[in-house]
């Protein structure tokens, strides 16, 4: 018995190589590109063990959950924390990290989420790349739910390490991740005894055993399914156009925002200004009285295959999620989880205008 999913050919390094030169393109990175076979918390933690220590001050921005993840590790490592958190319907500025640098000129690390899917804002990299590139700092990136919803861009941006998954605006799996390292973070890494090394979590594995053996000979076997995904991910992406994808990214969030609004029925937008809100996913407040968790359950009866989420946490009871990425960052998507989200709030006696939601939804750019 055959299966399109085995008895495949093994995936050669050369292979290997060729979808990691694809990966860094989309980056527009001259910087080391490594794909880690796992998803991306893989180097998301491995980054951050290999590059800290005790002797790290670290400026770890929390504008969602990640942010804090990253503060733990940070502490796990040894190293210095200094906090700046920021309310979540919101995004961290340039000008409070230029503030944090004043008040401790011996941060040497900085750690940023681009886009936290989660609370749906997205911070201004480019504006902060330039602050911490002044100040001489490690710039430590998650771009997973970013890459594919806007632009993500390392080497422009003065970023270290600049970690992206393939699950959320690029359509892709889950099961692989990759992460672009400059000099200087290769550097850090050489000289921290504490780095991970022979470990699954370790980037100067692959630096040692791969990069610098020319690409010739994989570390282990690698995750062959994921990596053929990614590829063909990648593949679809390079034949649409990179700028057309996240036009569409943003034209879904554009619809979704303005479809809420219209909606009524007191549903607001999560992140208070356009300007802060992600590409990749819409984050809505519900009214006072209705739980977000019941509600979205109550539009997935319908259809459960909408991309409609609950918040995480303690955000179950005041946040829904529209994760218009990927296949769903759609106008028809968007005009489903809308019409799903209203057919919910007009269940529990609420007034809703679906007409003018989806004449919004159409009118939005």
């Amino acid at each position: 018995m055959t299966h399109p999913f085995l008895d495949l050919a093994p995936l050669g390094a050369d292979r290997f190589a060729a979808i990691e030169d694809r990966v860094a393109r989309l980056l527009s990175t001259e910087q080391d590109v490594v794909i880690m076979q796992g998803e991306a918390l893989l180097p998301l933690e491995g980054a951050i063990r290999a590059t800290a220590g005790p002797g790290t001050t670290a400026l770890n921005v929390i504008t969602g959950p990640y942010g804090q993840t990253f503060g733990d590790w940070l502490r796990d490592c040894g190293a210095t924390v200094i906090d700046l958190a920021v309310p979540f319907h919101t995004a961290v500025t340039a000008e409070q990290i230029r503030e944090a640098f004043a008040a401790h000129p011996e941060i040497d690390f900085v750690s940023l989420v681009h886009a936290e899917a989660a609370t749906g804002n997205t911070n201004p990299v480019a504006e902060i790349g330039e602050v911490v590139r002044a100040h001489g700092a490690l710039f430590y990136l998650d771009a997973v739910a970013s890459i594919g919803a806007e632009p993500v861009l390392p080497d422009a941006w003065g970023v270290d390490l600049c970690v992206i998954g393939a699950q959320k605006a690029m359509g892709g799996p889950a099961g692989v991740s990759a992460v672009s390292v400059s000099e200087r973070a290769w550097a850090r890494m050489a000289a921290n005894p504490r780095a991970p090394r022979r470990s699954y979590l370790s980037l100067l594995d692959w630096k040692e055993r791969w990069i610098d053996g020319g690409r010739k000979a994989l570390l282990h076997a690698p995750a062959q399914l994921e990596m053929l995904a990614l590829e063909a991910c990648v593949e679809r992406i390079e034949a649409a156009g990179l700028e057309t994808v996240m036009a569409r990214h943003a034209s879904a969030a554009a619809a979704t925002r303005a479809g809420a609004l219209a909606l009524g029925g007191g549903l607001e937008p999560y992140v208070y200004e356009a300007r802060d809100a992600a590409p990749v996913a819409t984050t809505l407040r519900v009214p006072a009285g209705v739980v977000a968790s019941e509600l979205v359950a109550r539009a997935l009866a319908a259809d459960p295959a909408l991309p409609l989420a609950a918040g995480g946490g303690a955000l179950a009871k005041e946040m829904i999620r529209v994760n218009h990425y990927g296949a769903d960052a759609t106008p028809g998507a968007v005009r489903a989880s809308l019409t799903a989200l209203g057919v919910a709030l007009s269940a529990q006696g609420l007034s809703v205008d679906m007409e003018s939601a989806l004449r919004a939804v159409e009118s939005a750019k």
